[in-house]
């Protein structure tokens, strides 16, 4: 039997705050994949699907049609979508005309552990709750639904929470009271009709079930789904990475960003996965074989990484006229813009910038500490062949065939597609072996802000320290400034404090800040691997 099943997306989804200021609500990411993806891949392929759209409705559109690019969608534009005249129940109404035959309901926040049958007879699901307040219910006779309550504050214990998710196999008597109640319907949503089928009979279908409507059930769900094969990726409010079968998708707002990954993939063509597909918002990649370098990480594979990474950072001749331009381009890369990232730092938190005690040690105005920087120096970059972002949970490594492969590269250099800093990628590098995701999603760093005193402490694994003086040893060896290194890896630092949030984000600009101090006051290039 082939059915339409419809979503309704449309609102703000107002409960989870930030995450949906940029995003459809059906677009929160639980492990590894926006919601909606657990809930389509729940139906048989040949499925049609009919979405109610608002809130970033186009977002979502464009989202579907680029994931899933066989399968038949139809979006409903609903009106509207947000105020006292919106509701589920106007979203389902909006629908009517594509809904004339047997279908499934689902709220885009509904999560079952199971495939929902076909809507050969009416069912609803079900699911045992403790506290059944926040929650319509469902008082059952026999495996029938026998009544619907509305959410109350003390429903009857025996009652049990309806899910969001139904199927209606008598439509027309269904619409007719939609419509006929049709204030009714607007505010208490798919309910009003499925009360009309109350007589005919409604099986009670249970499911292990899983909201993702408020921030705490949000919470819950992605730990219940959690994926710990997938790379551990920080979560950003204009960005994203979802993992959808055989296929990578990353996620931008910003459109020139994506056009500009688009582009910077054919020029790193053999080193970085090849695009499939993309639109203004998204690109697709198949998913490559490997682990996460992070992962499987031994001084001897970060040397072959090294050994591996030196014919990636080609080197580009530049004219004196061009070669000048770059620096500047450089100057305005790491002084320009950790002047703006610093200042929108203290204006998050309302700090001034002053002299802290940090772990013990007196370090003096961040302002003084940045004028005291040879930005002539750091400015005279090597221009090369970059990545960007190289760290190492954006490097993939097979170990059967012994290859690396490139993640998530940055979408320019100061502004420029082809050319970059080399030491802005060995910076990064160094920066992901302080600091790694891993510390953040297993929670094990800590810092303390009081006033003028900081404290912080992070866990690093011994094999990163190790592969930290590996590469003191490589870079000295290679002819490069370790000087240099450590000066640019403390401005990331500084740099991406503002992006993250909180209390990463002290711990980030409190290291930052330290190591500058350290390295600035030490005018040589001998090795210091106690940042930690």
């Amino acid at each position: 039997m082939t059915y339409p099943v419809c979503i309704l997306a449309a609102g703000l989804g107002s409960r989870l705050e930030g995450l949906t200021r940029k995003l459809n609500k059906a677009m929160v990411e639980v492990a590894g994949r926006p919601a909606i993806c657990r809930i389509i891949e729940r139906f048989p392929c040949e499925t049609r699907f009919v979405v109610a759209i608002g809130h970033k409705g186009a977002l979502l559109q464009e989202f579907l049609r680029i994931a899933y690019p066989s399968i038949d969608f139809e979006f409903v534009e609903v009106f509207p979508y947000e105020g006292p005249d919106s509701g589920l129940g106007l979203s389902l109404l909006h629908c009517e005309d594509l809904l004339q035959e047997p279908f499934i309901f689902t709220a885009c926040d509904t999560l079952v552990d199971k495939d929902p049958p076909a809507p050969t007879k009416n069912w609803m699901g079900f699911s045992q709750r403790g506290d059944l307040s926040s929650y319509r219910t469902l008082r059952l006779e026999g495996g029938f639904v026998a009544e619907i309550h509305s959410k109350m504050e003390s429903p009857p214990k025996e009652n049990v929470a309806y899910i969001g998710l139904a199927g209606i196999n008598q439509y027309a008597q269904f619409w007719r009271q939609m419509n006929e109640l049709r204030e009714i319907s607007i505010r208490e949503g798919e309910v009003t009709g499925l009360e009309a089928l109350l007589h005919l009979g409604i099986h009670a279908i249970p499911f292990s079930w899983h909201d993702t409507g408020t921030l705490a059930s949000l919470f819950d769900a992605r730990q219940e789904f959690k994926n710990l094969e997938e790379a551990n990726i920080l979560e950003k409010e204009n960005e994203a990475i979802w993992f959808l079968n055989d296929e990578v998708i990353k996620y931008c707002d910003d459109k020139s960003f994506i056009e500009s990954r688009v582009a910077r993939a054919e020029h790193l063509v053999g080193y970085v996965p090849r695009i499939s597909r993309s639109s203004d918002h998204f690109y697709v990649y198949k998913k490559v074989e490997g682990s996460i370098f992070s992962s499987v990480v031994t001084p001897i594979k970060f040397d072959a990484l090294l050994s591996h990474a030196e014919s990636f950072w080609e080197s580009v001749q530049l004219d004196p006229i061009t070669s000048k331009e770059f620096n500047l381009a450089c100057f305005g890369f790491y002084k320009t813009k950790t002047d703006k990232r610093v200042e929108a730092f203290f204006t998050r938190y309302g700090l001034s910038d002053t002299a802290q005690e940090i772990n013990g040690d007196h370090v003096p105005t961040l302002l003084s500490i940045l004028q005291s920087v040879d930005w002539e120096d750091v400015s005279q970059g090597i221009p090369s062949r970059f990545h960007g972002d190289f760290h190492f949970e954006n490097i993939l490594f097979n170990d059967d065939k012994k290859n690396f492969v490139y993640l998530d590269w940055r979408q320019d250099f100061a502004g420029n597609l082809t050319v970059g800093d080399r030491y802005y990628d060995l910076a990064k590098l160094m920066h992901g072996l302080l600091i790694n995701h891993k510390i953040i999603s297993d929670n094990t760093y800590l810092v303390s802000w009081q006033d003028d005193r900081i404290g912080y402490d992070f866990l690093r694994p011994n094999k990163l320290v190790e592969c930290e003086r590996a590469f003191v040893k490589w870079l000295v060896n290679n002819n490069y400034s370790v000087q240099k290194v450590y000066i640019i890896c403390a401005l990331i630092f500084l740099n991406i404090a503002t992006l993250h949030h909180d209390p990463y984000a002290k711990l980030l600009f409190a290291l930052g800040k330290k190591m500058l101090y350290e390295r600035i006051s030490n005018e040589s290039d001998a090795p210091r691997t106690n940042h930690e």
